[in-house]
């Protein structure tokens, strides 16, 4: 395999990109340019932001080839056309082979919610202060445990045990949440998600884990719970609030996460016709927020 390699500007990052598509690349990746200098730039995008550009200032586009030959026509073709003409071929380059699975799995240790509480790819051996043990595999769902939102959402559950409680997980995922909520003593737990294949994961995972969950599209919610667990992302969480609400028993307790500290009093509005909600958790930037509904 190689790599074909050329620098352009930000305008021209798309167009770029599609040819390379277009002449049978692989893949294509852009990187910026000026990465690990003074004029290193972050792209970023966040909820309620604008979406991040296409690409840097400065642009490095990388297109993966099979052969030399076909990286080398790409590269010429490119040069040839009226929008190239900002733009810089740096060379076509052998890419070494790897083991992606083994490079994959490195990148995830276990990862500890409590000193008992571990979420634990099935590659890893548990920890030995581990009583409870949570095995999770990365997957095409979110929620591997990493993420500061699964955290704290995974935190307090461990610590408030819904113990012989009915649990509804809107938005599950990959099931991380409801999954922990069972293996805390929930009587039954119903995860629902938008996402057929977050629906699938989330049954593949409560297998592996050995727990039995409710799973299915969100219809699959019925009736109110003693306790209701969203962790998805702001906006739609204030979409949903009449909803999730609805499906709290009195005295019930709802839990949202994937909320940013910036968010916090948008959420607090949306959801104060029903109840009133807290700041329970912070983790780098994001927010755990709480209510109960009142009796």
């Amino acid at each position: 395999m190689v790599e074909l390699r050329l620098q352009c500007p930000q305008d021209q990052v798309e167009q770029i990109s599609d040819a390379l598509m277009a002449l049978d690349a692989l893949s294509v990746s852009v990187e910026d340019a000026d990465a690990h200098t003074e004029q290193e730039q972050a792209l970023f995008g966040e909820p309620g932001m604008p979406p991040p550009a296409a690409g840097w200032l400065r642009s490095q586009v990388v297109a993966l080839f099979d052969h030399q030959e076909c990286a080398l026509d790409a590269g010429r073709l490119l040069s040839l056309q009226d929008f190239f003409a900002d733009c810089t071929l740096l060379g076509v380059h052998d890419v070494a082979e790897q083991d992606w699975v083994r490079l994959t799995q490195s990148q995830f240790e276990p990862v500890p919610i409590t000193s008992e509480f571990w979420v634990v790819p099935s590659w890893h051996t548990p920890p030995a202060e581990a009583k409870w043990v949570l095995r999770l595999d990365p997957g095409l769902a979110f929620g591997t445990g990493t993420h500061p939102t699964t955290r704290m959402c995974l935190r307090w559950i461990a610590t408030h045990a819904p113990l012989g409680q009915r649990v509804l997980d809107y938005g599950c995922g990959s099931g991380i949440l409801a999954i922990g909520a069972a293996m805390m003593g929930a009587s039954q737990v119903d995860a629902v998600d938008i996402d057929p294949d977050a629906v699938t994961a989330t049954q593949a995972n409560a297998l592996a884990n050995h727990v039995k969950l409710n799973t299915g599209l969100p219809d699959g919610a019925q009736g109110t719970y003693p306790l209701v667990v969203a962790n998805i992302l702001a906006a739609p969480l204030k979409v949903l609030a009449p909803l999730l609400c609805g499906h709290v028993q009195v005295g019930g307790q709802l839990l949202l996460a994937g909320i940013l500290e910036r968010q916090v009093q948008e959420i607090q509005a949306a959801y104060l016709p029903w109840m009133s909600l807290q700041v329970a958790d912070l983790q780098d930037g994001w927010v755990l927020m709480h209510g109960a509904l009142p009796a």
